[in-house]
């Protein structure tokens, strides 16, 4: 059994102080084997916002793999952002903008979604899709295999932002390549659903978090996920900040793995 803790658009500038230590302390508490943080560390990727991502990164006890948002790039900062998009995330984060992790159950694979020239819209490059593609071909069998991104890849009809460049591609490609799960975050909506349909593509689980800590919330509060692997069952977790500003687990969606890949058994009521 794994147990991985999701988190995103932890969006350090616009962050909610007094929820960082119940976070922290929340998340170390369910002692994750790992913890995946799919983007938008910052909120306008100054050096102070990602020394603040940095050390917060630094006060939780699993190993951590971080991929980039598209906050975590200069919007008021042209040239950079033309130039060296990515100079302040790599200083506090490392170079890698798609790093792998690896356990003997589980593997976590990176995508860099963002497009530096594009505000908020994502993108999957096609040799982003090649790379996890040769990842997973040397993963175990017995591995849960994990994507973490920024950008989902599937948006609900009432959703206005646009959704990522190549995302329906992208989840064929995923599915084709042997993924169970891809998790995401950009829209500070938790969901935890199957993709929708598509003859001759295998179930995989889509695993959206809101927002660890901004205040920039959008009629949802402050969450963050558990997953836990169990042979042919996934259960995801909600936790949420209470008005006591501590986190609290709120609902569970279940699904299991079969030769079509994976279905959902259960999910929270709306």
């Amino acid at each position: 059994m794994r147990r991985l803790a999701h988190l995103s658009d932890l969006h350090f500038g616009r962050d909610r102080p007094e929820l960082l230590d119940p976070l922290i302390t929340a998340v170390n508490d369910l002692k994750p084997d790992a913890i995946a943080i799919s983007g938008d560390l910052t909120q306008r990727a100054r050096r102070r916002q990602f020394a603040a991502a940095r050390d917060f990164v630094d006060r939780l006890a699993a190993p951590c793999l971080v991929v980039p948002g598209n906050h975590d790039v200069p919007l008021d900062r042209p040239l950079a952002r033309l130039f060296w998009p990515w100079s302040r995330y790599r200083e506090a984060f490392g170079r890698d903008l798609e790093p792998v992790w690896s356990d003997d159950e589980m593997t976590l694979v990176g995508v860099n979604s963002v497009n530096p020239f594009a505000w908020q819209r994502g993108w999957v490059a096609r040799r982003a899709l090649a790379r996890v593609r040769k990842v997973l071909a040397r993963t175990p069998a017995n591995h849960a295999r994990v994507i973490v991104m920024h950008h989902p890849l599937e948006h609900l009809p009432d959703e206005r932002k646009r959704l990522t460049h190549g995302a329906e591609r992208a989840v064929n490609a995923l599915a084709a390549s042997g993924a169970d799960v891809v998790l995401s975050g950009h829209l500070h909506s938790w969901r935890a659903d199957a993709f929708a349909e598509r003859e001759g593509r295998v179930g995989v689980v889509q695993v959206q978090a809101g927002t660890g800590l901004s205040n920039r919330l959008r009629g949802e509060q402050n969450d963050f996920n558990l997953l836990s692997f169990s042979g042919p069952d996934l259960t995801v977790e909600r936790y949420v900040a209470a008005d006591d500003e501590q986190f609290s687990h709120t609902g569970t969606a279940c699904f299991r793995s079969g030769s079509d890949g994976w279905e959902t058994l259960s999910k929270p009521a709306a």
